[in-house]
């Protein structure tokens, strides 16, 4: 490992309590690096307009800065044990390029706020995805609501047969849950978009940093003024981004469960492209689900994030080593939970369904409910009429698509309210970005 930025002259290091110190840093930050160098350009800049770093300095920071972004990107440069975490290897890199001028970069910055900004940016563009994603999903689904919305179906409650629904009314249902999904991400993405750099350590320097060219070269909508608050919202905003990102999870988890049935022989609604089933090691009779199966599972590693940084907010104010643990959670959390959301809207345009079967699922039990709602529209109070459509014998064989069309309520299947979830999606897609 180089030289630690902090080590102290006489000080003999432990390697046991290093490796501890540092856990898995260095790998998690390959995720950050690219913010962090991003920002160290921006701080730079802000050093050099109050006469910290000279012009010269400065151009020559900004061009090492951008050949080691470059680097990064291409993979010439990867994180590994020579530094303790990334802000060690920036600094390290820039001091071994331009010697006195590299020593310079941490003037009025510590790795606390390095830290802070790196992962609001990063958040900001992983929220951006969800976004995003949960925008294409719900295209998707209006589509398919649109164009299977006669479509019958069984609609279950507690998994049991309970009326006539449609195809149509499934596609719906999940539609508007992405569009609030997609609200949810661009709220938070919001709320995170705050620039912390140049709060240091949580109580600012005895400098005049320009924070709010910072905050504008690196498109952030606003300073975080309080450095002490700066501190205090680690682990606050990764939370909410989890949230953010867990509300589209829950909502995929619950997609993958309805598929997951929808595709056993014991239904047999819905047909998948092989490519999203794997066979078994040993019957050669099965393809399995496992995509969708792990696509609901994978709402698992977004609640875990979320338990292990809110157990480590447990802490008084200011800055303590524990925040650490946080990273870990997030960068898994996301990475998880986007690998499964990515795949969602390619699934959901692929998916088949079987008309003949849904419809063999229909009987006449499923029918009674609008029964009780016709006589009691004729006059008879609600209750007696409930009495007179649970007697089977009134139960016979029904048209669903007359039911269908007779559920005139907003949002059901006869005035399913498809033009206004159209609208609000494109309105959301127009303020995209």
């Amino acid at each position: 490992m180089s030289k630690l930025l902090w080590q102290k002259q006489g000080v003999a290091i432990d390697a046991d309590i290093q490796a501890f110190l540092a856990g898995d840093d260095v790998i998690l930050d390959r995720e950050f690096i690219a913010y962090d160098i991003r920002a160290s350009r921006a701080h730079a800049e802000g050093l050099q307009r109050i006469g910290i770093l000279t012009r010269e300095e400065l151009d020559g920071i900004t061009r090492e800065l951008d050949v080691l972004a470059d680097d990064v990107a291409s993979g010439a440069f990867v994180l590994d044990a020579r530094w303790e975490d990334m802000h060690s290897a920036i600094e390290d890199r820039l001091t071994e390029r331009l010697g006195d001028a590299g020593k310079k970069i941490h003037t009025g910055r510590s790795r606390n706020d390095q830290v802070l900004v790196a992962t609001r940016l990063w958040l900001k563009d992983r929220l951006d995805e969800v976004a995003t994603l949960c925008i294409a999903v719900a295209g998707i689904a209006l589509e398919r609501a649109q164009a299977e919305r006669d479509l019958p179906m069984p609609g279950y409650t507690h998994l049991q047969r309970a009326v006539v629904s449609s195809a149509g009314m499934w596609w719906a249902g999940w539609a508007e849950a992405f569009i609030d999904n997609a609200q949810r991400a661009r709220a938070t993405r919001d709320w995170v978009d705050a620039n912390p750099l140049g709060t240091a350590a949580g109580y600012g320097v005895n400098l005049p940093l320009d924070r709010d060219h910072t905050t504008a070269a690196l498109g952030f909508a606003r300073m975080q003024v309080s450095p002490l608050y700066a501190q205090l919202s680690r682990g606050k905003f990764e939370l909410a981004a989890l949230e953010s990102l867990g509300s589209a999870m829950l909502d995929l988890r619950r997609i993958a469960w309805d598929l997951s049935l929808f595709t056993s022989a014991e239904f047999s609604f819905v047909s998948l492209p092989a490519q999203y089933t794997t066979g078994s090691s040993i019957m050669p009779n099965k393809r399995n689900p496992d995509v969708i199966e792990l696509m609901r599972a994978a709402y698992a590693s977004v609640a875990a994030a979320k338990v292990e940084i809110e157990q480590l907010m447990s802490l008084p104010s200011g800055y303590h080593r524990d925040l650490q643990f946080g990273k870990g959670g997030l960068v898994h959390g996301f990475l998880r939970g986007l690998g499964a959301l990515r795949l969602l809207p390619a699934l959901l345009q692929a998916l088949e369904w079987k008309p003949a079967r849904m419809r063999a699922a229909l009987e006449p039990s499923m029918y009674a409910t609008d029964l009780a709602v016709d006589l009691a529209r004729q006059g008879m109070p609600f209750r007696d009429a409930y009495r007179e459509a649970a007697n089977p014998q009134r139960w016979a064989e029904g048209d669903p698509s007359a039911s269908l069309a007779a559920r005139v309520s907003p949002g059901g299947a006869g005035n399913d309210g498809l033009q206004i979830l159209q609208e609000r999606l494109a309105d959301l897609a127009s303020r995209a970005g």
